[in-house]
């Protein structure tokens, strides 16, 4: 590790005082660094192509903000948990010393997970290109409390309508996340499926489907109200009527670097779960 991004969280105060106390201690290894935030950071801002690894700071959100500016260099990123569950983070941000002296010496793994691509296309048109999520893609109604229908098709062959508050489409990463609250199943990370989550659907499939990595997912939205297409809870883009939502998996996949046995994830799981026991 030649160059290495650390990321802070500008709302998380002890952010800026661990990742100061990184950089130093980093620059006194040998190691070239750069210091920013992951709040509101574009590509011409931090130098990708420079880079052997960054390290952000924060919660899942901020793994998230990062994953989307990395993955499109294949970089691995190193999260240091400073948020309430943390299934993406690592590090303790006690540990932070001795899991960079691991990093260093080369202990450690790469975990890659799958990404989906979204893009939007109104009256055959592409409105919305070549956007990547970690955890889901969600169309789903606005602020009005009524349904919105969902035209579904894979691989062009039609699947059903869900008359429901939304649709998730989901990443074994995003199992945990917004399509878990919805009642779907939890997938192992290391799994490269898509899960269609139904949002409290009425009349109509209730059941979540889980499909191989390489279909394409078109969905159609009728309404007569407000729609959004959300991704990964963070970004969103208003729907009209008729437009058409694809999403499949992104060329691109998120690295984590791993310092836990590869069989982390179940009891990482159960920790973070146990509350609902």
């Amino acid at each position: 590790m030649h160059h290495v991004a650390v990321l802070t969280h500008p709302k998380i105060p002890v952010s800026e005082s661990i990742g100061g106390a990184i950089v130093e201690w980093l620059q006194a290894q040998g190691v070239k660094t750069w210091l920013g935030s992951s709040w509101g950071l574009e590509e011409d801002h931090i130098p990708l192509a420079d880079l052997d690894l960054i390290i952000a700071l924060g919660g899942d959100g901020t793994l998230l903000r990062t994953t989307r500016l990395a993955a499109p260099h294949d970089l691995p990123i190193l999260g240091i948990n400073l948020g309430r569950l943390g299934f993406l983070a690592e590090v303790n941000p006690d540990a932070w010393r001795r899991a960079l002296e691991r990093v260093l010496r080369g202990d450690f793994w790469v975990e890659r997970r799958l990404m989906l691509r979204v893009e939007v296309y109104r009256d055959g048109e592409p409105v919305l290109k070549d956007v990547d999520a970690l955890n889901e893609v969600v169309v789903s109604r606005g602020g009005v409390a009524r349904v919105v229908r969902v035209t579904t098709e894979i691989n062009g062959s039609y699947l059903t309508t869900y008359v429901a508050d939304g649709v998730i489409v989901s990443t074994p990463t995003g199992s945990t996340a917004y399509a878990l609250a919805a009642g779907g199943p939890i997938l192992a990370p290391e799994l490269h499926n898509l899960t269609i989550v139904p949002i409290a659907p009425h009349l109509s499939l209730a059941r979540s489907l889980i499909l191989q990595q390489d279909v394409v997912i078109a969905m159609r939205v009728r309404t007569d109200h407000k729609a959004i297409l959300t991704t990964d809870g963070q970004t969103y883009y208003d729907l009209q009527d008729g437009d058409r939502v694809i999403v499949a998996a992104s060329p691109y996949r998120a690295s984590f670097i791993r310092l836990r046995s590869r069989d982390y994830f179940y009891q990482s799981l159960m920790e973070r779960l146990q509350w609902t026991i």
